[in-house]
């Protein structure tokens, strides 16, 4: 059973925020993947990073919270990008 609720936000997921080597190859095999590899990456700068991977992740568990795309696609990649987003207030 897959986790997005229409087949759309999966293709989506899978064309802009899925870790995916030179090749074309996923790396992350499913969105809590890409889940883990986001929070591990947030977390690399706190005082306790295993804990607050795990705050992270369980923030972005069943789609509660979802950070910005060059967020989603950046962050854990060890790709040389801006984390930083657009957006109004």
């Amino acid at each position: 059973m897959s986790r997005f609720s229409a087949p759309i936000a999966e293709q989506i997921w899978d064309m802009k925020y899925r870790l995916k080597d030179e090749g074309g190859k996923p790396l992350d095999g499913t969105v809590e993947d890409s889940w883990r590899r986001v929070a591990r990456d947030l977390a690399s700068v706190e005082r306790d990073p295993a804990l607050w991977e795990e705050r992270f992740y369980d923030a972005l568990a069943d789609f509660r919270f979802l950070p910005a795309g060059r967020i989603l696609a950046g962050a854990g990649t060890g790709r040389s990008v801006t984390l930083f987003n657009c957006f109004v207030m």
